[in-house]
């Protein structure tokens, strides 16, 4: 028979790595499996200041290769490979991947989510040096200095309510001539002195020199563009969640974000989702460890009275 592993983690970020690690020294044979990039969207922030016990100059990558070092050393198995469909039927889910195939008696989908892009030329250039997507991770290199959101749903402006905290100046860059969010989140945003709002806008581009140093905006009525000085461009125009595979499988938000419980459980028996990829207020780094602990401990609960009462 072939090996069958006690859980298997679909996502190698920081979800799924914590979760591979507490897994592993509850003596539980785990596998990680990564499509990508170790550490997801952690891998390419420059500073982790909010990240407990980060006092120190601690960088996204960094703090990655330290997890992935920890859940290896303890015997978490980790595969480079692309997870293509899971069938839950049964004790034993299978997890088809792009080179064969995984068995394990319990699965943890931690596959995480990625923010939309603007898709303006220069975005990518300046990702972690003036363009960000988290205000909470990043407001705070921003203080006493001149911001750009772009976006106009309820976390475009809540995130710029936020943003007033530390920066000077916080201009919202939205493509319509009206919020989508929130009728109490709108008057919130409208009452703060340091919001200003530009309609019927685009970002065109975004420049620098080794930094943003400003926005090239196109009035979308008009086609009249026009240069905006700003330090720093914060895109909140919707986030994505890595999911499609679970698709019919496990319940889902209209987002296509996973429903779980506190306890990280599915819709389905013995599938959990931790991270990113489900239904949640806050997505941090923090937090997904967090859900990676709890999804593990819970995973081997559930091992023990399925398979072992």
């Amino acid at each position: 028979m072939s090996k069958v592993y006690d859980v298997a983690i679909l996502g190698g970020g920081p979800a799924g790595l914590a979760a591979g690690l507490y897994a592993s020294r509850s003596r539980m044979v785990s596998v990680v499996i990564e499509k990508a990039k170790w550490g997801g969207q952690a891998a390419t922030t420059e500073e982790l200041e909010n990240y407990p016990g980060s006092i120190e100059h601690t960088t996204g990558p960094k703090l990655i290769d330290r997890m992935k070092s920890q859940a290896e050393a303890f015997g978490t198995e980790l595969i480079k490979d692309d997870v293509l469909a899971i069938d839950p039927t049964g004790d034993i889910k299978t997890v088809k991947l792009a080179n064969g195939e995984i068995k394990a008696r319990t699965l943890i989908i931690a596959t995480g989510a990625q923010p939309m892009l603007l898709g303006a030329p220069g975005e990518m250039d300046f990702r972690g040096k003036g363009v960000s997507y988290c205000a909470t991770c990043d407001a705070d290199f921003f203080t006493e200095l001149e911001v750009v959101v772009v976006g106009g749903g309820d976390s475009a402006v809540e995130e710029a309510i936020y943003l007033t905290r530390f920066a000077d100046k916080v201009t919202i860059v939205h493509r319509r001539d009206q919020f989508r969010a929130a009728k109490s989140i709108i008057e919130k945003a409208m009452k703060n002195e340091k919001i200003s709002v530009i309609w019927d806008t685009v970002v065109e581009e975004i420049y620098g020199d080794g930094i943003v140093e400003g926005v090239k905006l196109k009035n979308i009525k008009t086609n009249e563009t026009t240069d905006f000085r700003t330090d720093g461009v914060f895109v909140f125009v919707g986030y994505k969640p890595f999911a499609e595979f679970a698709k019919g499988i496990v319940e889902m938000d209209e987002k296509g974000y996973i429903i779980t419980d506190e306890n990280m459980r599915t819709s389905v028996e013995g599938i959990f989702a931790a991270g990113d990829v489900r239904k949640k207020l806050l997505r941090q780094v923090v937090t997904a460890t967090a859900d990676g602990a709890i999804a593990a401990t819970i995973a081997e609960k559930y091992i023990e009275d399925k398979f072992h009462s």
